[in-house]
C-alpha cells in the first residue's frame, strides 16, 4: 500500500529530526556519587505525535540504585526501565553491564530540547597490583529512539537502523524504534575511580591478623586476671 502524503511528510520530518539531532553527555559531583546529565536537541521544529526513548549501556563499573530512583520518581522529567535485577553490593569485577529505557515526560506535542539527569554510583574495583591508582570507566551516549504512529513503516527512513524496544515503561508491548546513527565524535564522559594497591594486600591481611591476636591474648588475660568467665 503506498503511503499518504501527509504520512510522508511525517517520515520525511522524523528522518530530519534524526540527522540532525545530538545527545550529549556531562557528569557532576566527585568520588563515586555522581550525576549524569543528557542533553538532547532535537531539531528543526516540533514533531507532533512523536515518542521519545533514550537507551543507556551501562558498563559494568557502573549502577543505577533503583531503590533512590524511586525516591526521587516525583521530582523526575522521565521514567525509568531496568533491564535486570541491579546488585547493589558487588564489585565491578563479579558483574556485567546492564540495559536502562528512559521514557522523558512531557505534554503535547514531543519537545525540541531536553535535559535528563540520573544519579549514577561506581562500583569497587579489584587492587591493582600494576601500582595503578585509579580505574577508568567509559559511559556511551544513550541510543536516541524515535516513533511516531503518524510514519508506521520505519524501514523506509534510510540510514537509520529500526529497534524493537518496550513502547512504555509498563514494559507491556514492544514496538519498532527508528535509531539515531552513531555520532562520528562521541561525547562519551569518563569516570576516575580509586583502586586498591594490591602489592599491600599481605601486608594488610598479616596486620590485621596480628592487631586481632594481641587484641584477644590481652583480653583473655584481664578476664583471668579478673575473674571473668
Amino acid at each position: 500500500m503506498l503511503q499518504s502524503g501527509n504520512e510522508q511528510e511525517h517520515c520525511d520530518q522524523l528522518k530530519q529530526w534524526l540527522e540532525s539531532s545530538s545527545v550529549s553527555l556531562e557528569l557532576s559531583k566527585k568520588g563515586f556519587h555522581r550525576e549524569l546529565t543528557t542533553t538532547v536537541e532535537l531539531r528543526p521544529s516540533v514533531l507532533s505525535g512523536a515518542s521519545i526513548l533514550l537507551l543507556y549501556r551501562w558498563p559494568n563499573g557502573i549502577f543505577v540504585d533503583p531503590y533512590q530512583l524511586a525516591s526521587l520518581s516525583d521530582q523526575s522529567n522521565f521514567e525509568i526501565l531496568l533491564d535486570s535485577a541491579i546488585d547493589l553490593e558487588v564489585p565491578a569485577h563479579k558483574t556485567s553491564g546492564f540495559l536502562t529505557y528512559v521514557f522523558p515526560f512531557y505534554t503535547g506535542s514531543a519537545p525540541s530540547f531536553l535535559k535528563l539527569t540520573l544519579p549514577v554510583h561506581g562500583r569497587y574495583h579489584e587492587p591493582s597490583f600494576a601500582g595503578e591508582a585509579f580505574a577508568s570507566v567509559h559511559i556511551e551516549p544513550p541510543d536516541l529512539l524515535l516513533r511516531t504512529e503518524k510514519c508506521s513503516d520505519l524501514r523506509r527512513i534510510e540510514s537509520h537502523s529500526v529497534v524493537d524496544a518496550p513502547c512504555t515503561v509498563s514494559n507491556s508491548s514492544t514496538c519498532s524504534w527508528v535509531k539515531k546513527a552513531l555520532q562520528q565524535e562521541s561525547s562519551a564522559v569518563s569516570v576516575m575511580l580509586p583502586v586498591g594497591d594490591g602489592s599491600a594486600t599481605m601486608l594488610v591481611c598479616g596486620g590485621t591478623l596480628l592487631a586481632t591476636m594481641v587484641c584477644c591474648v590481652t583480653l583473655s588475660k584481664y578476664m583471668l586476671k579478673h575473674r571473668i568467665v
